[in-house]
């Protein structure tokens, strides 16, 4: 028995004072946190990202209506969603981009700019498109449902119930006389 503990203090010792390895198993203790950080950050970058692309693809395509080629075109809610995703189709799936035009007719104090999520943290699809006349106040928002990944290591940016982030863009004019 005195020589199993003397052999097990023996190979203890030399365990403690042997270093070869220790880097690869301090490296394996950190790297988790490390990744999820960098994941984290990564995705953060790009959600921001496509929201500023989705931000610009709608201020693109609202000029339509602001200088009444939409009016004039006969344009309709497929063709204006159609527009903002050929300004953005590199990052958005076209068919989960939603399209609400309002026309306000002339005073802006009647805008309302709720988004559309209810109080169970669901998208609720109630986009209307009237792209109004001359002079009237328009409010084009767009709305697309971003995936996110890195959700499960206690990061968590989505504010949809389906664990997705609900990028929206807006533009607000008076159209051309």
């Amino acid at each position: 028995m005195r020589a199993i503990v003397s052999m097990a203090r023996g190979l203890a010792r030399r365990f403690r004072h042997n270093r070869k390895g220790s880097a690869a198993v301090e490296f394996a203790m950190v790297a988790p946190f490390f990744f999820a950080l960098l994941f984290a950050i990564i995705e953060v970058g790009l959600f921001f990202f496509a929201g500023q692309v989705l931000e610009t693809a709608v201020q693109d395509a609202s000029r339509l209506i602001l200088t009444r080629q939409a009016q004039d075109s006969k344009m309709k809610q497929d063709d204006f969603r159609r527009e903002v995703c050929n300004r953005g189709k590199a990052l958005f799936n076209c068919d989960g981009v939603y399209v609400d035009v309002q026309n306000y007719g002339s005073d802006f104090t009647q805008v309302s700019l709720a988004p559309p999520i209810d109080k169970n943290k669901n998208f609720v699809d109630n986009m209307k498109y009237d792209i109004g006349g001359p002079g009237d106040i328009i409010v084009v928002r767009v709305f697309y449902k971003w995936p996110l990944f890195v959700t499960g290591w206690g990061f968590n940016p989505s504010n949809l119930a389906d664990g997705n982030r609900l990028l929206m863009a807006t533009a607000a004019f008076r159209n051309e006389p």
